[in-house]
């Protein structure tokens, strides 16, 4: 009985987008109306903090290894709650919580410098999130998928015939293309940007 109630809640799509966008005004709101503590309280992104950035010496293979560490272990913890009850929720918690963050994070940018707040934001994404975002959407995508089977189909038990063989194949060929994807925007932020936000930060 109860797997029938869950399945009738989850026959739909995840509303991702939705939750993400959802999360962004969030952010924005937030820290828009809570910028005496959340901005002028914190320093974040302050002059000082921007000043010793400009000289700052990046170690690349340290930064790859905190990186990857970061980033793996947020796609783990996706991946595994994928295989429970829990995986539904929290790719919705997952996609209202970086909408959220990127909210913060591009209004604290522009309430601090403007218009070279924004270009600032920009680069310090980029060019990683050109494959983070894709990544992104994908895990969230994959853990939806993987959660509906093993959790709200009833076939989880039957997976021994062709079919079953050929979805998990397929969602094992997708899971190494994420992390792959991963991987590489990783190496990106690690050692490319840090030259991009230097050579920002000199004419900043």
């Amino acid at each position: 009985m109860l797997r029938v109630r869950w399945n009738k809640i989850y026959t739909g799509r995840l509303p991702l987008w939705q939750l993400f966008a959802l999360g962004l005004l969030l952010g924005i709101l937030v820290m828009n109306f809570g910028k005496s503590v959340l901005l002028d309280g914190t320093g974040l992104l302050d002059e000082d903090t921007l000043y010793h950035m400009k000289y700052m010496t990046v170690d690349g293979r340290a930064l790859f290894a905190y990186v990857l560490g970061k980033r793996g272990s947020a796609v783990a913890v996706l991946v595994v709650l994928a295989t429970t009850y829990l995986g539904l929720a929290a790719g919705r918690v997952a996609a209202g919580w970086y909408g959220f963050l990127l909210g913060n994070f591009l209004t604290a940018a522009v309430l601090r410098y403007g218009v070279k707040g924004f270009l600032f934001a920009f680069t310090s994404l980029f060019p990683q999130y050109l494959l983070y975002i894709p990544a992104f959407v994908f895990l969230l995508s994959w853990c939806e998928q993987v959660c509906k089977e093993i959790c709200f189909s009833g076939n989880y038990g039957r997976h021994e015939n062709e079919g079953g063989k050929k979805f998990w194949l397929e969602k094992a060929l997708g899971l190494l293309a994420i992390l792959t994807m991963f991987l590489f925007g990783c190496l990106l932020e690690s050692y490319v940007n840090p030259l991009l936000m230097t050579a920002l930060l000199k004419i900043f």
